[in-house]
């Protein structure tokens, strides 16, 4: 064949995107495992954050195990839905659909003599996807006119693309912490969910955190994720447990 003609180097060069696009699809499809299970190990680690556990991607899962004693899925009305995995539930996916189609994922815990649950978030900030876990604490000692589970015991958050140094700072420590000890039902029973507001976060305001300065769009997304996605569960949290 003549090196010289446009043949050649069409043949050419069509050989080896072909090869490259094999070798490519190869290590993409062998791979996928091991991605899929990096996804899972993170997933269970923000799960256990929640709960206040701290894990590393070896003892994940062996945490996961012990603390975690079950998960199920519940509907608006706060009734059991069989045949839905919760841990494999698409949220992004489920937020789609009406309040009463929602499928709720819970998790269930505990710690010594303490019962928790474990409740996924997912919503919108300003560049992309917000999300993450928040833990409430099982207080038996209440009336029959408070749920049982109201005083949130832990929280995590993460992101895919919000500014750095402003609202990107939702994953940080400093700005989860606060959360712990508050409410989303008010003394009268009420669902109040939690404010992300400037100020916010007084001994006075058990429903209220304060906001990230300079990162106003961000904690409005975040406290509409958590107001979206927590206020479907009353039904839930008000039963006898």
């Amino acid at each position: 064949m003549d090196v010289q003609k446009n043949s050649y180097t069409f043949i050419y060069s069509t050989i080896i995107v072909v090869i490259v696009a094999t070798l490519l699809t190869i290590a993409a499809v062998s791979l996928q495992p091991a991605q899929e299970k990096n996804v899972e190990v993170e997933k269970k680690q923000n799960i256990l954050a929640s709960l206040h556990i701290p894990s590393t991607p070896k003892n994940a899962e062996e945490l996961y195990s012990r603390y975690i004693t079950g998960t199920k899925v519940v509907n608006e009305a706060g009734e059991i839905v069989s045949g839905v995995d919760a841990f494999t539930l698409n949220m992004r996916e489920d937020l789609k659909l009406p309040r009463n189609k929602r499928h709720l994922a819970i998790y269930e815990a505990r710690k010594g003599d303490s019962a928790f649950i474990v409740i996924p978030l997912y919503g919108k900030g300003l560049w992309g996807p917000i999300w993450g876990y928040i833990s409430f604490l099982r207080d038996t000692s209440v009336g029959n006119d408070q749920p049982e589970f109201n005083t949130v015991y832990g929280a995590v958050f993460d992101h895919k693309g919000e500014t750095p140094g402003l609202g990107a700072e939702i994953n940080q420590p400093w700005f989860q912490k606060p959360f712990m000890g508050k409410k989303i039902f008010n003394d009268k029973g009420q669902f109040v969910s939690i404010e992300v507001v400037k100020g916010g976060g007084t001994q006075n305001e058990p429903n209220k955190v304060d906001a990230i300065s300079g990162g106003t769009i961000t904690s409005k997304g975040l406290q509409a994720m958590l107001d979206t996605c927590l206020s479907v569960y009353q039904n839930y949290f008000k039963q006898p447990k």
